[in-house]
């Protein structure tokens, strides 16, 4: 299998996983959003690696200015994920203390 069908491949769990995570709503909405931006990172790469091939002749891992832009939203998603979960761990624990003063 090519890696370009493995990648279109893979778009389809993954569509799942968020389908699950949304439906959950148990997600920290910001990792959430994280989540989705992904798909942004995903959107964007793949007409980046298109011109990157017919511009320049090359694979988009080879133009840095335009890998390094697709990039920046894979950085952002990861950013948002990890966000989400630390202010869910923060509130969770905050949770906990005032449940502890209470008893």
């Amino acid at each position: 299998m090519s890696k370009e069908n493995l990648f279109a491949v893979s778009l389809f769990p993954y569509l799942g996983f968020l389908w699950f995570m949304t439906r959950s709503g148990k997600t920290p909405r910001l990792a959430l959003i994280g989540f989705y931006v992904l798909l942004v990172f995903v959107a964007v790469t793949i007409p980046a690696g298109i011109y990157a091939q017919v511009h320049y002749g090359e694979a988009l891992a080879n133009v840095d200015w335009l890998h390094g832009s697709a990039e920046l939203f894979l950085t952002l998603s990861n950013i948002l994920v990890v966000l989400g979960f630390r202010q869910a761990i923060i509130e969770y624990r905050k949770l906990n203390k005032q449940g502890e003063k209470k008893v």
